[in-house]
């Protein structure tokens, strides 16, 4: 202790607040000071119950103080538990989350108590980095701790942060086994309540073969029975990335009942040997833990698309599903029935579909030789028409022309041979959309979405083109709908959504909603370019240049062209002020203005 009464000493620093407080008051006064009063307490008792003091609750903060470091993330994660199962009756967009940082650092100590100093600063810095709900800290902590708590470490890179002169690395802690491991669904405010309809989730199936690559029948299987569900408008169907998110994981039925907002969960294993092959599966009620049905399969490996089609409607037979004529014949027709194409096709969706120009041109290889081994693979085919329109709008190909007219084409052609497919209406309405044919586009995507009501994807094509054509509202409202069907989305339907809330002068939302997209994946060209328009046109220019290099570095073939098709819009002034927002950002493109 110095003279002037100061102690200067190491220490774990808390600091954590409550997301969205001021919102939450302006709703209703009297509930938001019951919860954080109710919040105080739970971080008072898990702050004493870990060898930790309180500094300070100043309106809707808490700043605490730990001696061991271990105590500081265990209390975090306790909170933050116990906050979840008090708010689990209370509708979303009321609940209180909290986001909470932690360093371990110096700290300056006053004889009263007060605490100061950098390693305070960092921890508040920390956490105005994590998520409603979440917990970040510094490598320090994360070093310290490692081994002695039950956590998992996600790392966020290293952090510039305010009024601290070095990066500082930043790491989201998530309890180990804990499904927020994986990305977020908090894209806005997502209601994982039950559907009104009958809901499910396929999750991959396990693979039980001692060969690793045999992992793609277990995941092509799910994935198949997902499409069959997706087409039956009584029932409610989790996306494939939401689904299998849980692969490779200790299965909890119920913990996946609340986390994607379904009541039945299927699940199963595959074992393939040679020319034989294994599979189980057992529907299972998630709320009250009963096997609604369960059946061993021991088969030829080429009987595995009868098994498919077996285990699909012993499904529709225990949810007691009653199916249109028309129903029953989108389910059991189509696709291939060759286990080459169908494994080359089931190696190239994430590729094609992940919104780089290598990821699209190695997925358009893949799903090629697909086709060559099965000339009727009419989903296939349809993908490689999508996989051009991706490049045609994002400006990956030389010959921006020619790849829409190969979309046309191959959407076509998917079409002569099954002419109800929905992913081939959907890219018919893209195509008809880069052609000026807007009454063609909106009919192909709504039909696509008639086909098959459970398909995420189908629905963010039909928010692409409600979007292009000056309706950002409806757009919204698919894309929210998506993001249900698909919790764990893929990081362009962040994009799109980006885009439908710019369009509607939301651009504060937009730009966080890109940072997470670009949080998930640094690579995502879309992200970078949205991103640096809006810093761009927001006055944050050093920033918006950064997004702008990053943008061109990914895509360095994005021109003129590619600005109007990658903003395809018969609205001037949107345009001008995307290109506005891009010129503020170091990216001029000639030939582009108002009067285009």
């Amino acid at each position: 202790m110095s003279e002037a009464g100061l102690r200067q000493r190491l220490a774990a620093i808390l600091a954590a607040d409550a997301a969205g407080y001021s919102r939450l008051m302006a709703e209703d006064e009297r509930a938001t000071v019951a919860a954080l009063d109710a919040a105080r307490s739970v971080f008072r008792t898990q702050i004493e119950a870990n060898q930790g003091r309180v500094i300070d609750m100043a309106g809707d903060s808490v700043l605490a103080l730990f001696d061991i470091a271990a105590g500081a993330v265990t209390a975090a994660l306790a909170v933050q538990q116990k906050l979840i199962a008090a708010s689990s009756a209370v509708p979303e967009d009321r609940r209180m989350r909290f986001r909470v940082g932690i360093h371990l650092g110096d700290v300056i100590e006053k004889g009263d108590g007060t605490v100061y100093g950098d390693g305070v600063n960092i921890a508040a810095r920390l956490e105005g980095l994590a998520e409603p709900g979440g917990i970040t800290v510094s490598e320090s902590i994360r070093t310290a701790v490692k081994g002695k708590v039950s956590a998992a470490f996600e790392d966020q890179g290293e952090q510039k942060v305010k009024n601290i002169a070095d990066p500082v690395r930043a790491y989201r802690v998530k309890r180990e086994g804990d499904a927020a491991t994986r990305p977020s669904t908090t894209v806005g405010a997502i209601d994982l309540s039950l559907p009104d309809k009958l809901s499910i989730a396929v999750l991959p199936f396990e693979n039980m073969s001692s060969d690793p690559e045999q992992g793609y029948f277990g995941d092509g299987l799910a994935e198949d029975i997902i499409t069959a569900l997706s087409k039956i408008s009584s029932l409610f169907v989790i996306a494939r990335n939401s689904s299998f998110a849980y692969k490779g994981q200790p299965t909890d039925v119920r913990k996946i009942s609340r986390e994607l907002g379904v009541r039945y969960v299927l699940e199963g294993s595959i074992r393939a040997t040679k020319n034989q092959i294994r599979i189980t599966g057992q529907l299972i009620d998630a709320i009250d833990g009963h096997h609604l049905w369960a059946e061993r399969y021991d088969r030829k490996l080429d009987d595995i698309f009868a098994i498919q089609d077996e285990m699909t409607r012993e499904i529709v037979t225990a949810l007691r599903l009653r199916l249109s004529d028309g129903e029953s014949a989108q389910i059991w027709l189509g696709g291939t029935r060759n286990v080459d194409a169908w494994t080359y096709a089931l190696s190239a969706l994430d590729l094609t579909l992940n919104g780089t120009p290598g990821g699209t041109a190695q997925g358009r290889v893949l799903y090629e030789k697909a086709i060559a081994a099965d000339p009727g693979y009419a989903s296939a085919i349809a993908t490689v028409g999508l996989s051009h329109i991706l490049d045609h709008h994002f400006g990956f190909s030389q010959d921006r022309d020619r790849s829409l007219r190969l979309a046309e084409e191959y959407t076509d052609r998917a079409l002569v041979l099954e002419s109800n497919l929905p992913l081939a209406h959907g890219a018919k309405g893209m195509v008809a959309l880069y052609h000026g044919r807007h009454e063609e586009a909106v009919r192909e995507a709504q039909l696509a979405v008639r086909l098959s009501p459970s398909d995420a994807f189908i629905k963010i094509v039909f928010a692409r083109i409600l979007i292009d054509l000056g309706r950002p509202q409806d757009a919204e409202a698919q894309l929210r709908e998506g993001m249900r069907l698909n919790p764990f989305c893929p990081v362009f339907y962040y994009g799109i959504l980006a885009n439908a809330l710019e369009l509607q002068q939301r651009d504060a939302e937009a730009m966080q909603i890109l940072e997470r997209a670009l949080a998930r994946n640094p690579n995502y060209f879309s992200g970078h370019l949205r991103l640096a328009s809006l810093l761009g046109l927001a006055g944050r220019l050093e920033k918006a240049r950064t997004h702008a290099q990053e943008a061109m570095r990914i895509n360095p073939r994005f021109d003129a062209g590619a600005v109007k098709s990658f903003y395809k819009t018969g609205d001037r002034a949107v345009l001008a002020k995307f290109t506005d927002g891009l010129k503020k950002a170091g990216l001029s493109f000639d030939g582009i203005g108002t009067d285009q």
